[in-house]
């Protein structure tokens, strides 16, 4: 193992725990009152079906990934199939939003910390702080590490989460499912998109992809599995919530008398009284903390890889010859998540950025179809998702209406993100590095031209080397 190299250590267990462990925070213990708001009973439908919408990117990124099994995941497809100007864009904007989202999930211990303690809001801020500072100690000292507490966390909640949905169906009341759509379809439509961050984890393994064992087999497996379970799990717990939990609580029922944060709570009240408060909010902190742990694991290995790539600086990407992992990409990742805690209201931020991941999930289904028509003989992944092209047009056309959904203000956020990376990569990155991309090499070459895309086209330079 050379000192750039970074070890396989990473097994299928915890390659699917990291992806669960980036999915079931915020998504499943925060949103759904404010999914109810938007689309009444029928938020069930938004979950399940964003989860659709992600799934023809989950197989283009399993694809992918067994193509190119090193760290980076969205990034590197993006950048080797259109370039590395369209790269930097999905880097740093991918980067930035998830960044958002694990802030997210550690300021969103709060609410359910207040329903364990009577904590000051300052005090919660500063245990929100704590565990961001163990979270990117962690992944420091070692992935392996790393990955064997998010193992433990992931399947904690689970478990419990299993036995909210248990105990929670015979006490649903059918008439609170009455009218399902009490909102239209407008309504679940535009829930669909505001839930559509629940699944933005999905990725997280493909971004680790250097650190997983017999990435062929592991990856696809790991990504499908995860995506699987998530749909189930989210549709019978917001099943549940809306089942046992009154419309009025679940609006308005918060600490300012908006949409209730703690919508699994409210729902055990009921279910189990006082002591299923405890369990879930004991159970919402280590989902929150875990989801944190897999946003940091990641998406320094973004900046590790656009490192690489001559993309940002060199010594952001340098690997610690005492714990073989990318520290300076995790101080980077953390110092920003920490300074996001501390003085940014996160919550309307990650609004923002949510917009930018559906449309990198859409340029994700394209770069497969990009690989597939002009990649060459460099294009040669162990995992071929099923039904292409029209399972990845069918996640374009999604990811459109999506976005569409989501209101002027995030369509803005995402654009002043691809502007500000864009800006980036003219001032600093274009005059280091020459690389064209597998689509900007197909239409460089001559007319007449019929060898296959030259490999060293599409890869970094690192590699070439």
């Amino acid at each position: 193992m050379s000192e750039g190299d970074l070890k396989r250590d990473l097994g299928l267990y915890s390659a699917v725990t990291l992806s669960m462990g980036a999915m079931i925070g915020g998504g499943i213990f925060v949103l759904p009152a404010v999914g109810f708001k938007k689309a009444g009973p029928a938020v069930i439908v938004a979950y399940l079906l964003a989860g659709l919408i992600v799934l023809p990117n989950a197989l283009s990124k399993a694809e992918m990934a067994t193509a190119m099994p090193e760290d980076g995941g969205t990034y590197l497809y993006i950048d080797r199939a259109m370039g590395p100007l369209f790269g930097t864009v999905a880097g740093i904007g991918v980067w930035f939003s998830l960044v958002f989202k694990s802030a997210f999930a550690l300021v969103g211990l709060g609410a359910y910390l207040l329903l364990l303690v009577n904590v000051p809001a300052t005090l919660v801020k500063a245990v929100a702080l704590g565990l961001g500072g163990v979270v990117i100690l962690l992944n420091m000292f070692g992935t392996e590490k790393s990955g064997q507490v998010q193992g433990v966390l992931v399947s904690l909640v689970v478990l419990v989460l299993g036995a909210y949905v248990v105990g929670g169906v015979g006490p649903s009341n059918p008439v609170q499912y009455s009218p399902f759509v009490s909102h239209g379809l407008g309504g679940i439509a535009t829930a669909t998109a505001f839930v559509f961050v629940s699944y933005a984890g999905i990725g997280e393994v493909a971004s680790v992809a250097e650190e997983i064992s017999d990435p062929g087999r592991n990856i696809p497996r790991a990504m499908l599995i995860s995506i699987g379970v998530m749909l189930a799990v989210y549709t019978a717990v917001v099943g549940v919530i809306v089942g046992v939990v009154p419309a009025e609580t679940l609006v308005h029922g918060g600490p300012t008398g908006g949409t209730s944060l703690t919508p699994m709570a409210d729902g055990a009240e009921r279910v189990f009284g006082g002591v299923g408060v405890t369990v879930v909010a004991v159970t919402a902190v280590l989902a929150l903390t875990s989801m944190a742990n897999a946003g940091v694991l990641g998406t320094s290995r973004f900046l590790l890889a656009m490192s690489r790539d001559s993309l940002l600086p060199e010594r952001i990407g340098r690997i610690s010859p005492r714990f073989l992992t990318p520290v300076n990409a995790v101080l980077v990742t953390g110092g920003v998540l920490l300074t996001l805690i501390a003085f940014v209201p996160v919550v309307d931020l990650a609004k923002l950025a949510s917009a930018f991941l559906i449309l990198v999930f859409s340029l994700e289904n394209v770069s497969v179809i990009v690989f597939r028509e002009v990649g060459g003989d460099f294009y040669d992944p162990e995992f071929r998702s099923p039904g292409y092209p029209v399972v990845q047009v069918l996640g374009v056309i999604g990811g459109v209406l999506l976005i569409a959904q989501m209101g002027l203000v995030s369509v803005v956020g995402a654009v002043g993100i691809s502007a500000g990376s864009a800006v980036w990569y003219l001032a600093y990155a274009r005059s280091r590095t020459d690389r064209t991309g597998a689509l900007g090499t197909y239409f460089d070459r001559e007319p007449d031209a019929s060898e296959p895309l030259d490999e060293t086209a599409a890869v970094s330079k690192r590699d070439e080397e």
